[in-house]
């Protein structure tokens, strides 16, 4: 799809753009040079007219892009989770986008339930509400499962979705190349990456099979976790656009005066929310990427509820080691094994001096321990941090500006819910044991273990994958020597079965 009409597309965009003043208020956050101005504002300023002019009692950006369309709407959801690129004021503006379109017709919902389940939709649920909540992507209806007493919450995607998202990514597509093109220095934001990323997003959340197997893993997780429980996804009422989980019945986690109304200790719930992400993020490297107070609930018993799967984090293990050492250096303000850190993972460049950013990054957190524990922020700390790292060189890297993003956004929770809770003392503990259990003896005894055991799967094929190597690497066919072959080979056995006694013994030793 990717032709001449996505320029039209551009030309609306920019001229919704001028029309909503949300032109230069993008621009100026971006920090755009000269020719991507002069670009934007030929795209835009003739055609002014042409813009949409969009609810004038919003912000200007979220104006634009609520006036803009679905795809809009859910880009600037995604560029709020990326301060790197639209700058903290703009990517704040973009958070509180409120995501809510028009409902589309519940008779439209049935229909699309009925062909997704192949049933109709009466004689899946004796009874099926008109939207609870329209989002851009789909909306969500309140139901009761035919037969049963059981409420569910039933999200249906809208309409030809598919189609109108797929129209606007490749024009996104077109406006990134350009971007580059006309700016270099937008080159180490990677706005190419940025849009691979959005998509990524959309056509997760474009499958409903999708984010029911990410609420899965999600569930299955955290099944063990005291405190907080999640909907059950119902498998054999959800498809590819048709999703049907528990009702999470709660009160809102943004209501303070119905949370202390139900009883609930709001300085508990604040402290859980930050231990729970915390978890999440370096025990299981699988995160709810958007827990702000929209998705949350406080069931009748404490419990936190978390619901709407769409965008969900993920982490290597190693990433989650590097992040873990990061804050705990910063919690013991010991500034030069976090720079170490930063050069060990890669992030600064090998040439730059690690004693110079060492003091670079003392000078970002001694201010903030400096003062009293209730103003102490973790999300400043991050955004300063990345202002340092961004000094030394240190490229974008997208899995943490998302994992810093949603630190942000659940420190915000957490401090909304009780405003003197030291986010510090909180953190503490869970990134302690994490280091224990990740760095710690045991954790290289399982990563020997490991290593050995896929040392002792590959053992007997080690002979002909490292010959095969060295032939390919070899500039001139190699002269074959039975004798050297043969003790070459017998050696790589015998490191086969090397690795097969370490692995038997490491097992041992962990048991």
């Amino acid at each position: 799809m990717r032709g001449p009409h996505n320029i039209w597309r551009l030309v609306v965009t920019g001229a919704t753009l001028e029309r909503t003043g949300a032109m230069g208020v993008v621009l100026d956050a971006m920090d755009a040079p000269r020719p991507l101005r002069i670009l934007a504002r030929t795209l835009g300023w003739p055609f002014k007219w042409l813009g949409y002019k969009g609810d004038v009692n919003m912000p200007p950006a979220p104006r634009a892009l609520t006036a803009l369309g679905p795809a809009y709407i859910k880009f600037g959801q995604v560029l709020s989770t990326r301060p790197d690129v639209v700058g903290d004021e703009l990517a704040v503006q973009m958070r509180v986008l409120q995501d809510k379109l028009p409902p589309f017709p519940i008779a439209v919902a049935k229909e699309t339930v009925a062909q997704e389940l192949g049933l109709p939709a009466e004689q899946v649920f004796s009874e099926f509400s008109e939207p609870v909540a329209a989002a851009s992507i789909a909306q969500v209806h309140q139901a009761k499962i035919a037969g049963t007493d059981e409420i569910v919450a039933v999200k249906v995607l809208r309409p030809r979705i598919e189609k109108a998202f797929r129209k606007d990514i490749d024009a996104f597509y077109l406006a990134a190349k350009m971007i580059e093109l006309l700016s270099p220095a937008s080159r180490r934001l990677r706005p190419m990456e940025v849009i691979t990323h959005f998509e990524g997003v959309v056509l997760g959340e474009l499958d409903l099979r999708l984010e029911s197997s990410a609420a899965s893993e999600f569930a299955a997780n955290t099944g063990d976790d005291a405190g907080f429980t999640l909907p059950a996804v119902k498998w054999d009422l959800s498809a590819r656009r048709v999703m049907t989980l528990g009702w999470a019945d709660g009160v809102p986690l943004g209501d303070n005066d119905a949370i202390d109304a139900a009883g609930h200790d709001r300085a508990v719930l604040a402290a859980r929310v930050l231990e729970l992400f915390l978890q999440h993020a370096l025990r299981d490297g699988f995160f709810h990427a958007d827990m702000h107070q929209g998705n949350l609930k406080v069931a009748s018993n404490g419990d936190i509820i978390a619901y709407d799967f769409g965008i969900m984090g993920h982490i290597d293990e190693y990433t989650r080691r590097v992040y873990a050492e990061i804050l705990f250096g910063f919690i013991r303000r010991d500034y030069k094994r976090v720079a170490e850190v930063h050069f060990e993972a890669g992030y600064v460049p090998a040439d730059r001096d690690v004693e110079e950013f060492a003091r670079a990054l003392r000078a970002v957190g001694e201010p903030i321990f400096g003062m009293d524990a209730t103003h102490i922020s973790m999300g400043r700390l991050l955004n300063y941090l990345f202002d340092v790292t961004e000094r030394f060189g240190m490229e974008t890297r997208t899995e943490l500006i998302l994992l810093q993003r949603t630190m942000v956004v659940v420190e915000g929770v957490a401090r909304s819910l009780d405003p003197h809770m030291n986010i510090w003392q909180v953190a503490r503990p869970v990134v302690e044991e994490y280091i224990k259990g990740s760095i710690g003896p045991l954790a290289v005894a399982r990563d020997l273990s490991k290593t050995a055991q896929v040392l002792a799967r590959f053992g007997p094929r080690l002979p002909s994958l490292v010959e095969a190597a060295l032939i390919k690497q070899s500039e001139q066919p190699p002269t074959y020597e039975p004798s050297k072959t043969r003790s070459r080979s017998l050696w790589f056995v015998a490191g086969g079965i090397v690795s097969v006694l370490a692995f038997i013994g490491v097992q041992a030793l962990l048991s």
